[in-house]
């Protein structure tokens, strides 16, 4: 009888420990579009390069105007950013929140949290082509 009590205890043991190494997948996000509903392009010919970033924006920052010529995507870890686009479309993006980045189309940011906002962001490109090009603001 002890030695059933004994094994029936380790087998708790065992078990609540294995299930504490579950491995969890979750899909943030999967889209043919980015976050203001246009259409991806396809993916650019040329060696294919990836490019995963950490970008850091201290509270109240503005982003310069820019675009992405490559599809990227990327995920909020901390802080709020707010995106417009050059047609007037709005996001505004919190910690934990993921983003399909607009392919193409200018547009800016702006830290609008107490905090210093982080953001990794995947560039799926090619060899050769920049990930972002700022507009020129010189008349």
């Amino acid at each position: 009888m002890k030695a059933i009590f004994i094994s029936s205890l380790a087998a708790l043991i065992i078990g609540s420990a294995v299930s504490d190494k579950t491995v969890t997948s979750q899909t943030l996000c999967c889209s043919t579009v980015s976050w203001d509903g246009s259409c991806l392009p396809a993916y650019g010919s040329g060696q294919p390069e990836i490019t995963i970033k950490r970008i850091t924006i201290p509270s109240g920052a503005i982003l310069p105007i820019h675009k992405h010529p490559v599809i990227n995507a990327g995920v909020l870890l901390r802080g709020t950013l707010a995106v417009k686009t050059a047609e007037g479309k709005n996001l505004v993006l919190q910690a934990g929140d993921p983003i399909i980045e607009v392919v193409d189309h200018w547009h800016g940011g702006m830290n609008v949290g107490e905090e210093t906002a982080e953001i990794i962001v995947f560039y799926a490109g090619t060899v050769g082509t920049p990930n972002t090009v700022k507009k020129n603001t010189d008349p």
